[in-house]
C-alpha cells in the first residue's frame, strides 16, 4: 500500500469540504428566481436537513477520530482529523450567512403571495385571541421549564430538539439559565383561522409567552436554540459476540443511545450576551466554532407541512408542475410482467417511469403458482411500504420468502426494525447480512419450477424499495430473466446465508471482494487503447483513492474520462499532466440524481453496468454492493441516452474546476435540464443513434421546446 509520504495531492481534495460544496449548490436552488417560491423554501428545508446530517455523521466520526487515532491522516489531503475539522469550521460561517439572506429573501416573496410567518405584534386582536385560547389550552398543560441553579442540574439536551432559552435573573440578583422545551407532539406552527397562508411558528409562540413561566425568576433575555450530537452509531462486532445478543436487540439499545452522544454544534436563533453564552459554554462543552446564530428557522421540517396546510391552488400556483410518473411504453399493464421479461430485458427510470410494473411483477410473483421462492435484499422501505405486504402475502400464499434485511441503515434502523418483525410474523425469513458489513444491494430473485427445471427473473436496481423515494429520486430498475444472471443472483444469496463474501460469480460483480477489482481492471482495458479509449461513469459520489488513481492513470494515458458525480468528488479535474483528460458534472436539480451507471468503451466495444454502489470506500470496500452487466441492447440503447442527455445538461449542471470549485455550464446551445427532458420524452420511444465522441449535441428529437 502506497505510504502517506508517497502519495500525490495534486488532483486530489477533501471529502468534507467537497461535499459542502454540493450542499451548497442545493442551497443556491433557493436563489434560483426559475424556481417556484415553495419549492425554493424547500430546497433551503433540504439545505439544512443535509447541514444537520452531515454534523451528526461526519463532524461527529472527525470528534471521535481526532481523540483515537489524532496522527491519523486523510489519503485525498494528508490531513489529520483536526486539520479537518478546521477547515469544516471555516467554511460552515459563509454557508450559515448565504442561508440567512436566501431565507430572508424568499419569506420576503412569500409575503407577497399571502404566505406570512408571523410574530407576535403582527397578529390581529382576533388572531391573537385564537393563539391566546390555543396556548392556555393545548401548549400551557404539557410545557415543562426548568431553572439551572445549585438546586437544579443542567438538563439533557436532546440532539435538534428545539429549546426556548434564556438569562434568568433571581430577586437577589444572581444570573442563570433557563430552558423551555419546545414539544414534540405539539404542530410546528399554528395556521391562522380563515387564512392558512398566515402562520406562526410554535417557538415564536413560546418566545412569548415565556417570561411569565418561571416564577419568581425574572427573563432578562431569550432565544431558540438547538444542539446537534454525534449521532454515528458503530456496531462492534466484537463486543456482539462477547454479548451474545442478536443484532436486532443490539441496534435497538444503540438507537437509545444516539439521542445521548456529544454535542458538536450549537445553534441560535439570535445573538446573546455575554453572561449568557459563558453559562451556557461552560455547561455544553463547545468551542466558539462550534457556534452558530442562523436568522433562519433552525428545524425547518414544517416547510412540508405548511405546503399541504395551504389551499391547494395556492399551493400548486408557487410549486413545480405535478409530474405523474408515467407506465412505460413498451410494457403493457394487462398483460403478465414475467412474461413480458422473458421475452427480453426491461429497464425502469424513476422517477419519470413509475414503480408500478415492477411492484405488479412482484404481485405476480406472489400468487403465481410456479413461483417457488421470492429473495429481497432490503435496505430502506417507505414508512407504509407496498413491497413489505405484497412479500407478507407471499409467505402467506406458501412461497419461500427470504429478506436480507439491513438494520444499520443510518436513520432508518428503527423503521427496518418494525418492518423485520412484522416480515418475520407473516411467515418470511429475515436474515441480517455479515457482520460489520452492511449490505447495500438491490436485488430481488424471484425463482420459477417447471417440473424438473428453474428458471428465474431477476430484478437490479440502483435505488432503494422505496415507492415514497422512487417518485423523488432519480434510479435504475432492471428486469431481467436471464439465466447466467438469476444463477449468480441465486449464488449470491446462497453465499449472504453463510455469510461468505468471496463468492464466485460469472456475471455480476459484488462488493467488497469483486467491483473495485473489476472496475480497476475495465479502466486498464481502456488505459490500454490510448486516446481511443473511454470512461463514463454516473455515481452520486467519489472518494476511493486507487479508482481516483487509476482514472488520473487513464487521463494520462489520453483516455476521455466524463464523470456524472452529483456529490462528493475527492479528484480534482483539469490538473494539468494529471487530470486533464477528466471532466466532471455535476446536476441539482428537482428530483435527487441518484442512478449508477458505468461505461467503458465506445461502440460496439461498449461495456455497461448498473449498481448499487458509488466509488467511495465504505461501497467498495466496506459494504455488500451489486452491480450488473447490462446485455440487452434495447436497455443499453435506453443508458446511452440517459448518459448523453445528462452531459448536455447546462441548465442544472456545473462543471468542478481544477480548483475544487464548481461553475455552471456555460449555454452556449439551446438550454438544456436533463430532468425536464426526461419527464417530456420517454426512454422507451424508438431509441436515436449513438451520438459522436463530443457529446456536445442533443438529437434533434429530443431538442424540441426545452427551455
Amino acid at each position: 500500500m502506497m505510504q502517506p509520504e508517497e502519495r500525490n495531492y495534486a488532483f486530489t481534495q477533501s471529502r468534507e469540504l467537497s461535499w459542502l460544496r454540493f450542499n451548497r449548490r442545493v442551497l443556491e436552488e433557493a436563489g434560483d428566481e426559475t424556481v417556484p417560491l415553495l419549492e425554493r423554501l424547500k430546497f433551503i428545508s433540504i439545505f439544512t436537513s443535509n447541514l444537520d446530517e452531515f454534523f451528526m455523521v461526519r463532524v461527529g466520526n472527525l470528534f471521535d477520530l481526532s481523540l483515537v487515532s489524532p496522527e491519523e491522516t486523510d489519503n485525498k489531503t494528508g490531513l489529520t482529523p483536526a486539520d479537518q475539522l478546521a477547515e469544516i469550521y471555516n467554511v460552515i460561517p459563509g454557508l450559515i450567512e448565504i442561508k440567512s439572506r436566501l431565507y430572508t429573501d424568499v419569506a420576503a416573496l412569500l409575503r407577497r403571495e399571502g404566505i406570512c410567518d408571523l410574530a407576535m405584534e403582527e397578529l390581529s386582536p382576533e388572531e391573537r385571541r385564537f393563539v391566546t385560547t390555543y396556548y392556555k389550552a393545548k401548549i400551557l398543560p404539557v410545557l415543562s421549564p426548568q431553572i439551572v441553579d445549585a438546586r437544579h442540574p443542567f438538563p439533557h439536551l436532546a440532539n435538534k430538539a428545539l429549546y426556548v432559552a434564556g438569562l434568568m435573573r433571581s430577586r437577589k440578583g444572581a444570573a442563570s439559565l433557563g430552558f423551555l422545551p419546545v414539544p414534540g407532539g405539539l404542530p410546528p406552527f399554528l395556521s391562522m383561522p380563515g387564512d392558512p397562508g398566515r402562520f406562526i411558528r410554535m417557538e415564536t409562540v413560546l418566545l412569548h409567552y415565556a417570561p411569565a413561566l418561571f416564577g419568581e425568576y425574572k427573563l432578562e433575555s431569550s432565544c431558540v436554540l438547538c444542539v446537534t450530537r454525534n449521532a454515528d452509531l458503530n456496531l462492534d462486532a466484537e463486543l456482539l459476540e462477547e454479548s451474545g445478543e442478536d443484532i436486532r436487540s443490539r441496534m435497538s439499545k444503540l438507537l437509545k443511545k444516539r439521542a445521548s452522544q456529544s454535542a458538536v454544534r450549537l445553534e441560535l436563533s439570535k445573538k446573546m450576551g455575554g453572561e449568557f453564552m459563558r453559562l451556557l459554554k461552560g455547561r455544553i462543552g463547545l468551542e466558539n466554532r462550534q457556534i452558530y446564530v442562523d436568522q433562519a428557522p433552525l428545524d425547518m421540517h414544517y416547510v412540508y407541512d405548511l405546503a399541504r396546510a395551504l389551499p391547494e391552488g395556492k399551493a400548486a400556483s408557487l410549486s413545480f408542475p405535478p409530474y405523474r410518473p408515467r407506465w412505460p411504453a413498451d410494457l403493457q399493464k394487462s398483460a403478465s410482467m414475467i412474461e413480458q421479461v422473458r421475452q427480453r430485458d426491461r429497464l425502469l427510470f424513476f422517477p419519470f417511469d413509475g414503480v408500478d410494473p415492477f411492484l405488479q411483477l412482484l404481485e405476480e410473483a406472489a400468487a403465481r403458482p410456479d413461483v417457488v421462492s421470492i429473495r429481497i435484499t432490503i435496505y430502506r422501505l417507505a414508512s407504509s411500504s407496498k413491497v413489505a405486504h405484497i412479500l407478507c402475502n407471499a409467505a402467506e400464499n406458501g412461497k419461500e420468502v427470504t429478506v436480507l434485511m439491513e438494520l444499520r441503515a443510518r436513520f432508518d434502523e428503527a423503521n427496518n426494525i418494525s418492518w423485520s418483525r412484522l416480515l418475520e410474523d407473516a411467515g418470511c425469513r429475515v436474515i441480517y447480512g455479515v457482520e460489520e458489513y452492511k449490505c447495500h444491494s438491490k436485488i430481488c430473485l424471484i425463482t420459477l419450477r417447471k417440473g424438473d427445471k428453474l428458471s428465474y427473473v431477476t430484478q437490479i436496481g440502483t435505488g432503494n424499495y422505496n415507492e415514497h423515494t422512487n417518485e423523488q429520486y432519480t434510479d435504475l430498475s432492471l428486469m431481467t430473466a436471464d439465466e447466467a444472471i438469476g444463477l449468480d443472483g441465486a449464488a449470491f444469496f446462497q453465499n449472504m446465508l453463510v455469510g461468505n463474501l468471496e463468492g464466485s460469480y460469472r456475471h455480476l460483480l459484488t462488493a467488497p471482494a469483486g467491483i473495485k477489482p473489476r472496475l480497476l481492471d475495465l479502466i486498464s482495458q481502456e488505459i490500454a487503447k490510448g486516446p481511443e479509449g473511454y470512461i463514463c461513469i454516473k455515481a452520486n459520489a467519489m472518494t476511493e483513492r486507487e479508482v481516483i488513481d487509476k482514472l488520473a492513470e487513464a487521463s494520462q494515458a489520453g483516455v476521455q474520462v466524463q464523470l456524472i458525480l452529483r456529490g462528493i468528488c475527492c479528484m480534482r479535474p483539469g490538473v494539468a499532466a494529471q487530470t486533464e483528460n477528466i471532466h466532471v458534472t455535476s446536476i441539482v436539480g428537482r428530483f435527487l440524481e441518484h442512478g449508477r451507471i458505468y461505461r467503458f468503451g465506445r461502440g460496439n466495444d461498449t461495456k455497461l453496468y448498473i449498481a448499487s454502489a458509488d466509488l467511495m470506500t465504505r461501497n467498495l470496500n466496506h459494504r455488500v454492493e451489486i452491480a450488473c452487466p447490462v446485455y440487452d441492447p434495447a436497455v443499453k440503447r435506453q443508458l446511452l441516452r440517459i448518459l448523453h442527455v445528462q452531459l448536455e445538461d447546462n441548465v442544472k449542471a456545473s462543471s468542478l474546476l481544477p480548483d475544487g470549485s464548481y461553475c455552471r455550464k456555460v449555454n452556449t446551445l439551446a438550454p438544456c435540464d436533463s430532468q425536464e427532458v426526461f419527464m417530456a420524452h420517454s426512454l422507451h420511444q424508438a431509441a436515436a443513434p449513438e451520438k459522436p465522441a463530443g457529446l456536445h449535441r442533443l438529437w434533434d428529437g429530443l431538442r424540441g421546446k426545452h427551455k
